[in-house]
């Protein structure tokens, strides 16, 4: 794995993140673009130094902040000025209460949907874009770019058209058609690269270390730990949404694990801060029966991810080498959760059983977890009984071949007569 030496602090803003630490050792690193330990090359993270409010006053000042993530810019790597610079504001998503859905399901306690698909560039990428944005500016980066299954590339090309900065971004060549238009659109580089995901991300990993990527951030890549606390902003919001209240269960999507860590960390922090009182919660991961590496782990009791190749519908969760696979191992075991998944098939059911009951038209990703919510609930590892948060990190318009057998009820004349015909009376 590559690794950057990290740069100076003395000049950098990035609000309350005072170092860069190793998830794996613990060894602490100034702030710069660097994402892996010099020491034993685990993944670094964000370490914070969070002023001494009390807990009534920084849920005063979050609840005046923006109506977006920007509100929590006291628990973020950013600096404290950060909404009055040009970006695309996201977050504060609606938490919508899916009464319909979970009395389809059997729930008893209340079911609510995180619908992400209301972000900027309709996808949650809106969130760790925006976070990685301003490291980017920090470290005097000129170029914004990333590995991507298509979100993070349109979210990438709007976030650098909205800074002013030039981006060039990587996907896998057979991605959505909707996606590569949405990632074209905001006027950067676009590169299609003939591999998988995993393909993508190794040839970016190579280009940071070469002269030709001097002067590129990678928002995934070099930019990782910053991006990553972008994510956190998700279990802000829904703690806040319920009433400063941790749910008792979440189902959350796994590409590259990072999401469902991050969440965890959010709620950590809340805890820790006591902007939220303390009690069990427990974390469920979902995944496309046709890229399970971390589900197929979970289920044989393995601490190890064992890579695969990809072949789901669910392309934006297409990653068979996840980096964060094994902490979400620990979450979900820590917690009391799980890690399941769900076929092609049951992905595209579930699209429509979410659409039929809440009016949310969510991409395949959001079509993944509400499926092995379903299963869950079915094989008794997910209480109904206890208040839930399922969430939906993209929209379905970017997605349609999945939902490509709705169409038209029927075809009638204008006339009454052809209406009554039809049987729809």
């Amino acid at each position: 794995m590559a690794t950057a030496t990290p740069a100076a602090t003395s000049t950098v803003d990035l609000g309350p993140a005072a170092a860069l630490s190793c998830r794996e050792c613990g060894t602490r690193f100034p702030l710069g673009p660097s994402f892996a330990c010099l020491e034993c090359f685990g993944p670094l993270e964000i370490a914070y130094d969070y002023s001494d409010h009390g807990a009534a006053e920084l849920r005063a000042r979050i609840e005046a902040g923006p109506a977006s993530i920007w509100r929590y810019a006291p628990l973020l790597p950013v600096p404290a000025d950060v909404a009055t610079k040009p970006n695309l504001n996201p977050g504060w998503t609606p938490l919508v209460e899916a009464d319909r859905l979970g009395k389809e399901l059997g729930f008893t306690a209340r079911l609510h949907v995180k619908d992400d698909s209301g972000n900027p560039t309709h996808s949650f990428k809106d969130r760790v874009v925006a976070c990685a944005i301003e490291a980017a500016r920090a470290f005097d980066f000129t170029t914004l770019s990333c590995s991507s299954t298509g979100n993070l590339a349109g979210a990438v090309g709007a976030a650098a058209a909205r800074a002013g900065l030039r981006s060039c971004v990587f996907i896998p060549h057979d991605l959505e058609h909707a996606k590569i238009v949405m990632a074209a659109v905001y006027g950067g580089d676009l590169v299609g690269i003939e591999g998988n995901y995993d393909d993508v991300n190794r040839f970016c990993s190579e280009l940071i270390g070469d002269p030709a990527g001097e002067g590129w951030g990678f928002v995934n890549v070099n930019l990782r730990p910053y991006y990553g606390e972008g994510s956190k902003t998700l279990a802000f919001e829904i703690c806040e949404q319920l009433g400063w209240r941790l749910p008792e269960q979440i189902v959350i999507p796994i590409a590259s694990g990072s999401q469902l860590t991050k969440i965890d960390k959010g709620l950590r922090e809340l805890i820790e801060l006591g902007l939220v009182e303390d009690r069990p919660y427990r974390i469920f991961g979902a995944q496309a029966t046709g890229c399970s590496p971390v589900a197929e782990a979970f289920k044989a009791g393995r601490d190890v991810i064992r890579p695969v190749k990809p072949d789901t519908i669910a392309k934006s969760l297409a990653i068979g080498n996840p980096a964060d696979g094994p902490y979400v191992l620990d979450i979900a075991r820590r917690t009391g959760g799980a890690v399941e998944d769900v076929t092609d098939a049951e992905v595209v059911e579930a699209i429509r059983l979410l659409a039929r009951t809440e009016g949310i038209f969510a991409e395949t990703a959001g079509g993944v977890t509400i499926g092995v919510l379903k299963k869950l609930v079915e094989s008794g590892q997910l209480d109904p009984d206890k208040e839930t948060v399922a969430i939906n990190t993209g929209d379905g318009l970017k997605t349609l071949d999945a939902a490509a057998g709705a169409g038209l009820t029927a075809v009638i004349r204008p006339s009454l007569e052809s209406f009554r015909a039809a049987g729809l009376v």
